[in-house]
């Protein structure tokens, strides 16, 4: 097993794949060389010596500059490497051609097909606020929906809170509107109960108008302030849509109805070399069958951009990544803060010092496809192949981001574990095996095996097979113990 990894050959550092000594002889491109420090797992250190103001080199592109002269063998890390970062770039298009190599696959998905031709990998029955007011209300009617009815037919009756839908302005209330019509048409509801307050901002006959369409014998919608008891008269509401999801069959269904949102959380330095290929290879495959993936977490894109740019199915959808990138930007420098700040603690952690590095181990979650399209936040997936979504890197927003624009499942990339999960199932991906391991309760599949010899394409075999078995029903660690949640993208004032 190796103890290290040169990732590409142009690189300047290498990773260590376990905790390296001081003093320790290490054979690098056939030549010895000495560690002068102890050099922790998924953290890195330099092969040759690299002067100050040089760039360090990872993934054959540079993560920062040196900011002291780093000798070979040396601990690479914060202490000495800064980020090249900085504001708008001017950016051209080099199309790069994509070719996948992937056959086309007759398996199937066990799926629920809705009236307008969607499919949901779950059948579950959502009671949904308009207003933060009411969700006190939402989970009384949920309470006794479980209590008192028969919903062995149903995989979850769940009540998803939030806190706004009034004192919101501009595109906070837009988005926030977005967003839940984004919950209220999902596929992988089989019922959805929309509870109003009645004085909101958010008023039910304004929110129609942006849910725009509807199958009404799945979607049903209460004033609490215009009947005398709400959770009695919501409770006959659910009570109406469990009896219609009684004829909801699961039928094979074809591999391009899958759309799959792809998220990583808790990076580590093993991230780029484990779990987001795996996911990337995966993101291929699924394109080469007709299916959609969705790529997000945009702050996580600096640095590696142009990676995507290049690849953009045409000019205009270079223009509006461009865009995507140096709006992004400007949001930061609105609120007067440094488009850098970033990594996480827990990410430096585990060996990722600067966004770059970051980034360029991010987007190998994106594989090789061509960009398709480009989307605003809650905007619908329209274009089947790869897009990219605007969202901020945080995980719960991002996460349920991927999932207000009609993705039915999320693969959640992790190299220091976390339990949540978006409302739609997230799929926790582990970097490592010792995570896997440690916190069995979080992961459900291991990537960190790769780096215990097994080659990736009986890992993306394995792990295909995995992700049909959710998609057709198997339930993930968070469902099974609940942790499902929303969260909201705001970016203004709230009154």
């Amino acid at each position: 097993m190796k103890r290290f990894l040169k990732i590409h050959p142009a690189d300047n550092v290498a990773v260590a794949l376990e905790q390296l000594q001081a003093g320790e002889v290490l054979e690098v491109d056939k030549t010895p060389m000495t560690l002068r420090e102890e050099i922790g797992a998924g953290h890195k250190f330099a092969l040759v010596p690299i002067l100050t103001g040089q760039n360090v080199i990872k993934y054959s592109y540079p993560i920062g500059h040196a900011s002291v002269d780093i000798a070979a063998g040396s601990w690479v890390h914060s202490h000495n490497l800064k980020t090249n970062l900085r504001d708008n770039l001017e950016y051209t298009y080099n199309k790069v051609p994509s070719v996948l190599h992937f056959p086309k696959d007759d398996r199937k998905v066990n799926g629920y097909l809705r009236k307008n031709g969607e499919m949901g990998i779950r059948n579950e029955l959502w009671i949904v606020p308009s207003v933060g007011c009411v969700n006190g209300q939402a989970q009384a009617i949920a309470d006794r929906v479980k209590r008192e009815l028969d919903v062995s037919h149903i995989d979850d009756v769940r009540v998803y809170t939030h806190n706004y839908g009034c004192s919101q302005l501009g595109d906070d209330h837009e988005n926030t509107q977005k967003a839940l019509a984004g919950l209220v048409r999902h596929p992988n509801a089989g019922g959805v109960l929309v509870l109003g307050l009645g004085c909101e901002n958010n008023q039910i006959a304004d929110f129609k108008r942006v849910i725009d369409t509807w199958d009404e014998e799945r979607v049903k919608f209460l004033i609490a302030q215009e009947v005398e008891d709400e959770v009695a008269t919501g409770f006959e509401l659910a009570r109406e849509l469990a009896e219609r999801m009684k004829t909801d069959k699961r039928e094979p269904l074809p591999l391009s109805k899958l759309k799959i949102g792809l998220k990583c959380g808790g990076s580590d330095g093993f991230s780029g070399i484990t779990a987001n290929p795996l996911a990337g290879r995966f993101s291929d495959w699924l394109i080469a069958q007709g299916g959609t993936t969705v790529l997000t977490e945009v702050p996580e894109m600096f640095g590696a951009e142009t990676i995507l740019m290049d690849r953009a199915c045409s000019p205009a959808v270079f223009n509006e990544t461009v865009r995507l990138i140096n709006d992004f930007k400007g949001y930061f420098r609105k609120f007067d803060q440094p488009v850098y700040e970033n990594p996480s603690p827990g990410n430096k952690k585990g060996g990722i010092t600067t966004l770059e590095e970051k980034s360029l181990g991010c987007v190998q979650k994106g594989g090789a496809a061509e960009v398709v399209d480009v989307l605003a936040y809650a905007q619908p997936l329209v274009h089947r192949g790869l897009n990219l979504l605007q969202a901020p890197g945080n995980d719960l927003v991002a996460a349920s981001a991927l999932a207000i624009s009609g993705c039915q499942l999320v693969l959640f990339t992790t190299g220091r574990g976390t339990p949540f999960g978006s409302f739609v199932p997230t799929l926790k991906i582990s970097t490592n095996t010792a995570l896997a391991t440690y916190k069995a309760n979080w992961i459900d599949f291991n990537a960190g095996s790769l780096l215990e010899d097994e080659e990736m394409e009986p890992l993306l075999n394995r792990f295909i097979s995995f992700v049909l078995e959710v998609a057709d029903g198997r339930k993930l660690k968070h469902e099974q113990v609940g942790f499902k949640e929303i969260a909201i993208f705001k970016t203004g004032v709230t009154l």
